[in-house]
């Protein structure tokens, strides 16, 4: 779900420009005639609290039910030695493209400007390891691995320039470090021609990097070519991994949970922790809500509801009153786990190794290690993100018994850092799997195998309202998995509740039958 400030790494921070349906700087318009609405909001993430803040702008009353307690959602920054002291590790989202504008403006609404950073992505630093069928190499000098390797899927007698070959293995071996398992695999399979065919009327030769082994720099190829693979299949991985592997990336120094944080703190109505939405049923006259606190179930009756809900976890529950393509694109759209694996180190024993930050691909279950800049106090220790793995790596890793996984993916680690051996270097870990987390059942939405016609018609089904029943969350976006795209449909929804007709029936709370209990 991040490093030096862009005024010192030459990466130019966007200046923010409003991409929301109305420009939120400009004066709120007066409600309807009806006087302001009464909104229940499920779930305080990010969709859901911006929609909220823009709701109360336009003049109308909201409360805000959440199960867990603490808002962000899948935005989770856990802190060794105590939060706010010791170093940080994002468990969930963790990094913001320069092209997210929305993102970028809110950032800066929210006074957080001052602490944007650079984020170091996968191949940034040249020190960092690859693996590659010799082993873990440094990147810097992984280029004849990479090569040899990609040779042997052309054909005999090929033409490709020599350097048309090495960029082509470095996008392979980007490709490999982010799609995921089986998934990777059959991606993979015919792309390295593909691959080649795209390359064929661009110049590599500028982002060639001369040293003892010549490489690519995949940055700047990525920051000056962001579309070359927008008309191939898989068209969306293929975005995703121009955008995870460019320097055009950014972070929140202190936390990326300082969004939520801050959002649910300018709220003026209350937000409700520990609210666990258990059904719904929408209703001609409204929508009703079983929600648990505790041991106590209630019944809600609410004019205009906005769900927020993963369909992942709105699936499992009692969801009546919606029409059929609805229901089905709440059971059939794609979720995919995710785990973070995160170790408390003495010390960020990476840096006497000669790595600065970025990430390595380090391969087998662990697949991604990152290593986060030491922002605290020394001697509190550093962070090491220890492991990412997304999908099919994700459920890999997860058949791993739980009490394991830590042990599994330090013995990993350690053939590639042994300094992880050292007696007291360890000194504790924190994970998070999204894929086993009730209240998230995955990471994000996934469109990475859709073309863009079905996509957007999933997106359009995703979002689309029903009676009083609304929806926004990334799942509900053109921007899945991204910050960015819960804020768009957070204020996309906010509109649209606006503009609808009131039911004749005010929020109030009814008792529910066999309240008190469980379910």
């Amino acid at each position: 779900m991040r490093r030096n400030g862009p005024t010192t790494t030459g990466t130019a921070r966007p200046s923010p420009s409003p991409t929301s349906p109305r420009d939120p700087l400009l004066p709120a318009p007066a409600p309807p005639a009806a006087g302001p609405k009464r909104i229940t909001v499920l779930g305080a993430g990010i969709a859901g609290l911006v929609a909220a803040h823009e709701l109360e702008r336009l003049g109308h009353r909201v409360q805000v039910l959440e199960a867990r307690l603490r808002p962000g959602g899948r935005v989770r920054t856990h802190g060794f030695a105590g939060r706010g002291h010791g170093p940080l590790v994002e468990l969930g989202a963790m990094r913001i493209p320069a092209a997210h504008r929305l993102t970028m403006q809110w950032i800066d609404r929210l006074g957080l400007s001052d602490r944007v950073r650079q984020f170091r992505p996968l191949f940034s630093d040249d020190a960092s390891y690859l693996e590659t069928t010799a082993g873990h190499v440094r990147v810097r000098d992984a280029s004849p691995a990479l090569v040899e390797e990609f040779r042997r899927s052309l054909p005999p007698g090929h033409r490709y320039r020599p350097e048309t070959v090495l960029c082509a293995a470095w996008l392979a071996a980007s490709v490999d470090a982010v799609a995921p398992g089986t998934f990777g695999r059959a991606l993979l399979s015919g792309l390295h021609g593909e691959l080649l065919d795209l390359l064929a009327d661009i110049d590599v030769r500028p982002y060639l990097v001369d040293g003892p082994v010549q490489r690519v720099d995949l940055n700047r190829f990525f920051a000056h070519h962001q579309g070359f693979a927008a008309n191939g299949r898989f068209r969306y991985f293929f975005n995703d991994v121009v955008t995870e592997t460019s320097s055009a990336l950014f972070r929140l120094d202190g936390g990326m949970d300082q969004i939520p944080g801050r959002l649910a703190r300018r709220l003026r109505g209350p937000v409700r922790w520990g609210q666990r939405v258990l059904g719904l049923h929408v209703r001609p006259d409204g929508v009703l809500v079983d929600v648990r606190h505790g041991l106590a179930v209630r019944r809600l009756v609410s004019d205009h509801v906005l769900c927020t809900l993963p369909f992942s976890v709105l699936r499992r529950m009692p969801l009546t009153g919606v029409g059929p393509e609805k229901t089905a694109v709440v059971n059939d759209m794609q979720y995919w786990p995710a785990t973070k694996i995160a170790l408390h180190c003495r010390e960020a024993f990476w840096e006497h190794d000669g790595i600065s930050g970025g990430g390595s691909f380090t391969g087998g279950l662990t697949r991604q290690t990152y290593y986060p800049p030491v922002e605290s106090d020394p001697r509190l220790g550093a962070a090491l993100l220890a492991s990412y793995t997304i999908g099919p790596d994700a459920e890999a890793l997860s058949e791993v018994p739980r009490e394991k996984r830590v042990g599994t993916v330090l013995g990993e680690l350690s053939a590639v850092h042994p300094e992880l051996g050292a007696p007291g270097m360890v000194l504790g870990s924190e994970s998070q799997v999204w894929g086993e987390d009730p209240l998230s059942r995955g990471a994000a939405s996934v469109r990475w195998s859709k073309d863009p016609v079905t996509a957007e018609e999933e997106r359009a089904l995703a979002a689309v309202s029903q009676g009083g029943l609304f929806f926004a969350g990334e799942h509900c976006s053109s921007t899945p998995a991204w910050i960015e795209g819960a804020l768009a449909s957070g204020l996309a929804a906010a509109e649209e509740i606006h503009a609808h007709a009131v039911p004749r029936r005010a929020t109030t709370a009814v008792p529910r039958a066999g309240a008190g209990g469980t379910r």
